[in-house]
């Protein structure tokens, strides 16, 4: 073979050799249904402890009972077109446009988890179908300044909750098929138009974005999120543990540090459960998640020597960032995590965003055997 020869044809087999594991690699992708943020052994594992009355699981458990009691008595509140403005031009009118996709979704989420950790009683996934239903028949759009945004981060209930109710038989197919058109057209429209951002819009459309690819078993979209969360890791996560684009929020920046690392968490944790590719043990220098994730316990507990801004607003036990150090607590096996977060047990997260919704029941942990 003459030397022309050899050097063409080694790097395209070189080339395809690449493309055809990368291929392989894409087809090894098994998607279970249920899965993603809930895996099936992880219910399992949870009901077993509800079936022993094994504390904290079992008044998380009968918290999680009382959240659907009052689903049951709620009306929906879908809207066709979900117009949102920015918060820091109209505070008021933000909150307001948003709490018809919070309520709905979380109360969606709360009766498909229900479904499951009941044995399967039909109740709770019919009124669970009830949302989505209302939200697939009638929302078309979303618009305005933080439209896009806020039906991400409030719209992960409705994707949890459909994933949950995958299987579910009694699931109409006209309603099943309208629910999926709408996650396509209106949902996953959303998180992907903001997957690529580089501060927590960003961590939230790759969630909304791998949540939506595992429902749709589409590897390829799957695969482009995970790419995406190692692609920036270290830009996001700095030396010390701060994270730049979050840390220059003025007051806000301990909450926009949580507000980041939760989506984060949440799509690291449906990749391991998917792929067992561990993002969670990822470093660079200094930088990793549990450093950005120990740097928010510190100052949220000592926000007098935060060095971004004085007197900044911090959060509790009771609500965040208590839901992220419950449930990254249980995963690293930290005792600070732990202690911050025990005496407010069980803790839940009804409002708002959903990525560590029920993080004192559905507990996270490596290996569920």
């Amino acid at each position: 073979m003459n030397t022309f020869l050899v050097f063409l044809f080694c790097p395209l087999y070189c080339l395809s050799c690449l493309l055809l594991r990368n291929v392989a690699v894409a087809n090894d992708i098994v998607f279970n249904h249920p899965g993603g943020i809930h895996p099936q052994k992880q219910l399992d594992f949870v009901k077993a402890k509800i079936v022993q009355q094994e504390q904290p699981y079992y008044d998380a458990f009968l918290q999680l009972i009382n959240k659907t009691n009052e689903a049951f008595t709620h009306p929906t509140h879908a809207v066709a077109n979900f117009s949102v403005p920015g918060y820091y031009v109209n505070p008021a009118l933000h909150i307001n446009r948003s709490w018809p996709l919070q309520t709905d979704s979380f109360d969606a989420y709360a009766c498909a988890l229900a479904y499951h950790l009941t044995g399967g009683q039909s109740i709770y996934a019919n009124e669970s179908l009830r949302f989505l239903k209302a939200w697939a028949d009638l929302n078309t759009v979303y618009s305005d300044a933080d439209g896009v945004l806020v039906m991400t981060y409030a719209g992960t209930g409705m994707i949890i909750a459909g994933e949950l109710l995958y299987n579910y038989n009694g699931w109409n197919s006209t309603d099943r098929d309208k629910y999926f058109q709408w996650v396509t057209n209106v949902y996953s429209k959303a998180s992907n138009q903001i997957k690529g951002n580089t501060n927590n819009w960003g961590d939230w459309g790759r969630l909304g974005s791998i949540l939506t690819a595992h429902l749709f078993n589409n590897t390829e979209q799957f695969g482009e999120v995970v790419d995406l969360i190692k692609s920036d890791l270290f830009s996001k996560i700095a030396q010390d543990g701060h994270m730049p684009e979050e840390t220059r929020r003025g007051a806000n920046g301990i909450w926009y540090t949580y507000f980041s690392l939760a989506p984060m968490t949440a799509a690291s944790w449906i990749t391991y459960q998917t792929t067992e590719e561990n993002i969670f043990s990822l470093s660079q220098g200094n930088a990793s998640i549990k450093l950005a994730l120990d740097y928010l316990y510190y100052y949220n507990l000592h926000p007098d020597q935060w060095p971004w801004f004085q007197n900044p607003n911090k959060g509790s036990p009771s609500l965040w960032p208590g839901n992220l150090l419950e449930v990254m607590g249980s995963l690293y096996n930290d005792n600070d995590y732990i202690n911050y977060v025990q005496s407010s047990r069980p803790l839940i997260y009804p409002i708002h965003h959903f990525a560590w919704t029920f993080p004192t029941l559905m507990k996270v942990q490596w290996n569920y055997d």
